[in-house]
């Protein structure tokens, strides 16, 4: 489905397969990737949710809020951006594996896309054409309050809050509150 919608607006959509080691074995996952405006070769802007969501055998799980509502999102945002393109390139990134695949979130059973983008970014040096990530997820609740995350880049946090602050987005809490998710491997490759 995200392949097909981002082609439809003309974009080439690559994926970046990989077989994640997880608990129960390998696994194959795959992100998803598309970039808006100059050539890959450029410093860019990544623009990244998870589209994956937890598989559980005994419980029932929606991830309409979680993996869902930012794959909305990113969709939504290539068709803004591809009648408006940006002044920077923008890279959007369905990232894989995100959720762990037992019933816990712990360490290092999460977040295999985004580790993988990470290594395989260091090992092409593409790393360094990186000039913010920017990750959304868990946007799609009915009383939203985003918490300003406490681990994240000041100056961008800033950037972001600001903005919201004076477009009169009241879901952007001054609360900072720590936030173990995707942008992590970005954060501690510096």
């Amino acid at each position: 489905y995200i392949r097909k919608e981002l082609s439809a607006l003309g974009l080439t959509v690559t994926e970046q397969a990989f077989d994640a080691a997880t608990p129960v074995g390998k696994v194959r996952m795959v992100n998803v990737r598309a970039t808006i405006g100059e050539p890959d070769n450029a410093r860019r802007l990544i623009i990244a949710g998870h589209y994956d969501t937890k598989l559980f055998t005994d419980v029932s799980f929606v991830g309409a809020n979680d993996g869902g509502s930012s794959t909305g999102f990113l969709i939504e945002l290539a068709r803004v951006l591809t009648h408006s393109p940006p002044p920077m390139p923008v890279e959007l990134v369905f990232f894989d594996g995100e959720e762990a695949v037992r019933l816990e979130w712990r360490d290092p059973d999460n977040r295999y896309g985004s580790r993988y983008y990470v290594e395989s970014a260091k090992k092409d040096g593409s790393l360094s054409r990186i000039a913010a990530l920017v990750l959304v997820d868990m946007i799609g609740d009915a009383d939203l309050a985003i918490k300003l995350e406490a681990h994240s880049t000041p100056r961008l946090a800033g950037i972001i809050w600001r903005t919201a602050n004076a477009l009169g987005r009241r879901e952007f809490l001054e609360e900072a509150t720590p936030i173990e998710d995707d942008h992590i491997p970005f954060l501690e490759a510096g």
